[in-house]
């Protein structure tokens, strides 16, 4: 069973979610949007937590930030497989001694993301080549915790992936995107609405690859996690 933890009604699970169905792998959502509650981490085996408009400060307009950030901070400690994705990735830079900083090393639209060495030598990567394509929908950004190991940059932004113990990643590029998620993000400010043909345009010249890479992280996180049907 994955636990998924939805924070924004317009960020869902999109390709991931499609993957850990095709391989029949059981998965509940918990949409904290919407007031659902936490699960205890007895209940937990593995955990993604899905990004969101919001920022990782910003508790006092979504207050269910502040719980998640206790229940990431158990997640790690008691080694339970964890994956973070954009606000996710954030969220477990800022409990675990990082920091995000806000309008900071921002990207929106298709990547070419780099691995470090580290990152070509770590189990969530394995199988994907030093250089892939992925998509970036970010105006902040975090820094690497201290007990954290950086595996992936940008020449924009250089902390896009990061370990922390043995089972905690976090991601600031998105591996769930489709098309029509492409098209939604774009319509939310006018200055994006004017590029949706363009981010749209080259999310499909390189959406082979792209899922290539999405599925494989997939079939990795769930290897690690240890995680079936």
């Amino acid at each position: 069973m994955i636990h998924i933890i939805q924070n924004d009604p317009e960020v869902p699970a999109g390709i991931v979610g499609e993957e850990l169905q095709r391989r029949g792998v059981r998965q509940t959502v918990v949409r904290l949007y919407d007031g659902e509650q936490l699960p205890g981490l007895s209940e937990v085996s593995a955990v993604i937590v899905l990004g969101g408009a919001m920022g990782a400060n910003d508790d006092a307009r979504h207050p269910f930030l502040t719980d998640l950030k206790r229940f990431i901070r158990g997640v790690v400690e008691q080694e339970i497989p964890y994956l973070g994705i954009c606000l996710g990735g954030q969220l477990l830079s800022a409990t675990t001694g990082g920091e995000v900083t806000s309008n900071s090393n921002g990207e929106k639209g298709t990547y070419s993301i780099m691995l470090t060495d580290e990152g070509a030598e770590d189990r969530l990567f394995h199988g994907i080549d030093h250089g892939f394509i992925s998509f970036q929908w970010h105006n902040d950004s975090f820094s690497i915790p201290q007990r954290g190991i950086r595996l992936a940059f940008t020449g924009t932004c250089h902390n896009q992936a990061f370990r922390i113990g043995p089972r905690a990643w976090g991601l600031q590029f998105h591996p769930e995107m489709n098309q029509d998620i492409v098209r939604e993000w774009s319509s939310w400010t006018p200055e994006t609405a004017a590029r949706t043909e363009e981010f749209v345009a080259a999310f499909q010249e390189w959406e082979t690859d792209y899922c290539e890479v999405s599925r494989q992280l997939v079939a990795n996180f769930l290897e690690i996690a240890g995680v079936d049907s």
